[in-house]
């Protein structure tokens, strides 16, 4: 339930910040961007692995500044899920018309269910977004962000990850 109501406040600071911000642009750049992709995390040490599908929306806040991202994502294996929350701030970088590069930091939600256990804590997650646009249009685009997350709670896990997928604007 607390999950869930973290989840709901994110979004809605995401959709006011949106709101707000928007309001005084006049250009046609997408609203947002949705990543649909898939997520894959290693325990270190350990090696616990796990795989499953990933979504997110990012939103620039300011033009060539700050970048918001929310994304979720299940993964799965060694007997149990863990649910995978991160909002990132990122500072995007544009190599050409076509790549962009974005390293970020931000906080991250934390649910662990499996073996007989659910357990939920926060962490913190640093990341870079590379994205790349193959026409100048960026109708579509694809996006690989290589992750370090580590948790806060009390066993201090760390994890190594990578997310991949499209890219879709919202305009």
């Amino acid at each position: 339930m607390r999950l869930c109501k973290t989840l709901a406040g994110l979004i809605a600071a995401t959709l006011l910040l949106m709101a707000g911000a928007r309001a005084g642009e006049k250009e046609k750049d997408a609203a947002a961007e949705l990543e649909i992709g898939a997520a894959a995390e290693w325990a270190i040490p350990g090696g616990n692995f796990g795989f499953g599908p990933s979504v997110g929306i990012e939103y620039t806040l300011i033009r060539d500044w700050l970048e918001i991202e929310l994304e979720v994502s299940p993964l799965f294996g060694a007997g149990r899920t863990d649910w995978d929350t991160e909002f990132i701030f990122k500072k995007p970088y544009s190599l050409s018309d076509k790549i962009e590069v974005m390293p970020g930091i931000g906080p991250a939600w934390l649910y662990k269910t499996g073996n007989g256990q659910n357990t939920g804590s926060f962490g913190a997650v640093a990341l870079v977004d590379v994205q790349i646009w193959p026409s100048l249009e960026r109708n579509f685009g694809w996006f690989i962000e290589p992750s370090y997350t580590y948790d806060f709670g009390r066993e201090h896990e760390q994890s190594l990850g990578v997310t991949f997928g499209l890219l879709v604007p919202i305009r």
